[in-house]
């Protein structure tokens, strides 16, 4: 759907020029597609607009063509985010409002008529619209239409590939990522006679570990008995990698695997995002919501490399502060040794975290058997 000749335009809008642009003219030009079926072969159709799937060119060309939509919603005081063909609106409502307000409706408008200039179909009934806030609000008629479709606010969501309620208390993605793991525990159970503990490692961590730790970060403050679900198919997967019983203790098996449990894996994921923001290697919208700490005084804690753990007015919803990225991550990282703290290199910052975190995971663990 990309078109070739709008894009060459906001290629030049972006500073793409002269040899450069006409290298990428000629990677687009001259392409065309056949079909292939029981031994025959079409004719060849000669392609006049999108770019190559697979190509390692394509996803930046496409983002350059998609990039002005992201300036249009912006200009209107709406927050913005892109990921591929995925792009999602925010807005912010203070107050205590009982429907959407004018700007959406306009800027809505003003999508849709950019995506019919840019030669790109909107599907209205694919929009989902997800309204944080109270029971009774977003209800159908308080939400503008779009392309002529009426929105209505869903129960959940599902953004890239984490599924979010209205209440954001996850459970719903818990639920669904056990259910995936467990499956696989399954399947790879029956597997394990016929591989080497390596390999089975490796099939465990491919379709268990990885759902586990894929956006941990959310899980920060949820109750316990939503991270226990979690924590039962780590507890699973290093039984059935290691061949122990339910009757063993499975905090041994754990450390004999060097597995963190699922509460310092969290802890882990969001000390590394908050050592990224703080250095410049993460989003800048995560370092916006961490200060260091500057006492009014000379104090002797001035140069410890702490952070400034925000008060209570500062945290907008105080049932959900305990989970805020705000309020966590310098609670967190005030936690770890001050060597820690004063690291520069994220190799080392990983190395030594990963030990403060196996230590303060196990001994804790162990004082309590």
């Amino acid at each position: 759907m990309v078109d070739h000749e709008l894009l060459d335009h906001r290629l030049a809008d972006v500073g793409i020029q002269g040899t450069v642009l006409q290298w990428l003219r000629s990677f687009l030009s001259d392409r065309g597609q056949r079909v292939a079926l029981g031994g025959e072969l079409s004719s060849r159709h000669s392609l006049v607009c999108g770019v190559p799937q697979g190509a390692i060119l394509s996803p930046m060309l496409f983002n350059i063509f998609m990039r002005p939509l992201a300036q249009l919603v912006r200009s209107f005081g709406l927050g913005c985010h892109q990921y591929a063909d995925d792009t999602q609106l925010y807005l912010l409502m203070d107050g205590h409002p009982n429907s959407a307000p004018d700007t959406l409706t306009r800027c809505l408008e003003a999508v849709a008529g950019w995506l019919r200039g840019s030669r790109l179909k909107l599907n209205p009934s694919k929009t989902e619209v997800l309204w944080l806030g109270r029971d009774d609000m977003g209800s159908r008629g308080q939400l503008p239409s779009l392309a002529g479709v009426q929105l209505v606010p869903a129960p959940s969501v599902k953004s890239l590939g984490v599924i979010f309620d209205t209440s954001l208390s996850m459970e719903a993605q818990i639920t669904a990522i056990t259910k995936a793991a467990f499956f696989h525990l399954r399947q790879a159970k029956q597997l394990a006679p016929y591989l080497s503990r390596p390999d089975l490692a490796t099939v465990i961590h491919a379709t268990v570990t990885s759902r586990l730790d894929y956006c941990n970060s959310l899980y920060v403050g949820l109750p316990l008995r939503l991270t226990q679900k979690l924590q039962r198919v780590q507890n699973a997967a290093a039984r059935l990698l290691t061949g122990s019983s339910l009757r063993d203790h499975i905090h041994p098996v754990l450390y004999q695997l060097h597995w963190l449990p699922v509460e310092y894996r969290i802890r882990f994921k969001v000390l590394v995002l908050t050592f990224k923001a703080l250095y410049g290697l993460g989003p800048s919208y995560l370092r916006d919501r961490l200060s260091w700490y500057a006492p009014q005084r000379n104090l002797r804690s001035t140069n410890n490399n702490t952070l400034k753990v925000p008060g209570l007015r500062e945290v907008r919803l105080a049932s959900t502060r305990a989970r805020a990225f705000s309020a966590a991550a310098p609670t967190w990282w005030n936690a770890l040794p001050q060597e820690t703290r004063a690291l520069r290199d994220l190799t080392s910052f990983l190395f030594q975290q990963c030990c403060h975190n196996h230590c303060r995971a196990f001994i804790s663990n162990f004082s309590m058997m």
